[in-house]
């Protein structure tokens, strides 16, 4: 095992942790571009992978700190790009798909590292990570592909609709307009 102050892995951790810390508000900011446009679930699913990015971060963070022991920097150096990106929600959506999908590629990368020099279990938190990744970039493109064919609240078939505030379930080709029980606007369905 090198000596981790020294090492690719901890140059990692530190890059992987500042992308994810990073990537936790720009999602929280496109959130709220998806609500101001109507689109809750979208909204919530951002909210949802903030909360999933802030606890990968705080996970590449204690390797780090268990890991340098005594040797705790008061500061550690940061190497990478990250994307700044606000506009409409089908362009926050394909920004997102396509960071999460550079993570894949990275994590993937930062596993075998880690794993060349003998940091097993941090090699496997960059590998379970890069799957939670995948899932995050396939769930932005599925969002994507409804936003674009304007399907997000139109199908073309029967559907299931669940309110996300009261739980009334509307079954339809269409959301309604707006919630029968709890008087809600169409933002709040999702298919169920």
């Amino acid at each position: 095992m090198s000596d981790f102050k020294n090492s690719k892995t901890y140059q990692n951790l530190s890059n992987a942790f500042a992308g994810e810390s990073q990537a936790r508000n720009r999602y929280t900011f496109f959130a709220s571009v998806a609500k101001k446009a109507g689109f809750e679930q979208i909204a919530a699913f951002f909210i949802e992978t903030a909360g999933n990015e802030k606890e990968h971060a705080e996970i590449y963070y204690k390797h780090m700190v268990d890991n340098l022991g005594e040797d705790v920097p008061n500061m550690i150096h940061v190497n990478g790009t990250y994307p700044v990106h606000l506009n409409d929600t089908a362009s926050n959506l394909l920004s997102a798909a396509q960071g999460e999908e550079g993570e894949v590629v990275d994590y993937n990368e930062m596993s075998k590292v880690a794993e060349e020099e003998g940091y097993r279990d941090i090699a496997r938190s960059f590998r379970n990570i890069a799957t939670v990744e995948a899932h995050h970039a396939a769930r932005y493109r599925a969002l994507l592909a409804n936003v674009q064919a304007e399907k997000v609240f139109v199908k073309e078939e029967s559907t299931q609709w669940l309110c996300r505030v009261c739980g009334y379930i509307h079954t339809g080709a269409k959301a309604p307009e707006i919630c029968p029980t709890c008087k809600h606007a169409k933002a709040y369905f999702e298919v169920l």
